[in-house]
């Protein structure tokens, strides 16, 4: 477990997408290292959050008024397929729908969310904004092309951290706004690829939840605007 001891005790942690397999056992970690004063999970198979309604964004985040301060906040949400899209194997597999909804729960939503909970994070102290992005939106690690709309997506929302990042740090120099790549974890997410994982790189949920903390226990202010993946070691742009 993760003790999160570069945080100032009596805070408030909150994870978005807290219903997944990621976002849950961040919720778990998050309670049981005993750091933060209140933990609050919000997802929106819940009913609590939809990231692609901004009005549902700033209601949820209301809700966090006169509670302790915001320390951490972590959006775990992440879309790869469903019943309504697949990744994609060629450009010919490419169409607007496709790229707009990834677009939209990969960038759009996790901006969104930061819009209204950077204005949060304290003045001093250390504090985080960080948002689950994935080794595959780096463009200069790119070798094997493919999953358009979900490299774009998220090499967008890469983008999207670094520009709030420099923002923040003018407001808040202590505060942190980063991205984290979990690695290949066992959920319904990753489920239908697994068969390509290489032995000892499929986690599970908790161990990438450790993981995750623990990095962000490790972070400083000068690490903010990166994207670092569950060893610690940073995503390449």
């Amino acid at each position: 477990m993760t003790r999160l001891e570069s945080f100032p005790p009596g805070g408030q942690a909150l994870v978005v997408g807290a219903s997944g397999g990621i976002g849950a056992a961040l919720l778990a970690e998050l309670e049981a290292c005993g750091r933060f004063a209140r933990v609050t999970g919000w997802s929106r198979r819940a009913g609590q959050i939809d990231l692609e309604d901004e009005q549902s964004i700033a209601r949820a985040v209301a809700t966090l008024d006169g509670g302790p301060p915001l320390r951490l906040a972590i959006c775990a949400t992440s879309l790869l397929h469903d019943a309504g899209q697949q990744p994609e194997k060629s450009w010919r597999a490419m169409d607007a729908a496709t790229l707009l909804r990834a677009y939209a729960v990969n960038a759009v939503g996790p901006a969104l969310l930061a819009k209204h909970l950077l204005p949060l994070l304290p003045a001093e102290g250390k504090s985080a904004f960080a948002a689950l992005s994935a080794r595959v939106g780096s463009i200069g690690d790119n070798r094997l092309g493919g999953w358009h709309a979900y490299r774009a997506s998220k090499a967008a929302l890469n983008m999207l951290l670094r520009n709030l990042a420099i923002e923040l740090g003018r407001r808040k120099p202590e505060a942190l706004c980063v991205g984290l790549h979990p690695g290949t974890v066992d959920t319904p997410l990753s489920a239908p690829f697994q068969a390509n994982v290489a032995e000892g790189r499929l986690f599970t949920p908790a161990f990438a939840a450790e993981r995750l903390l623990a990095v962000l226990e490790g972070l400083r202010p000068e690490d903010s605007g990166q994207v670092f993946a569950w060893d610690g070691q940073r995503v390449e742009p």
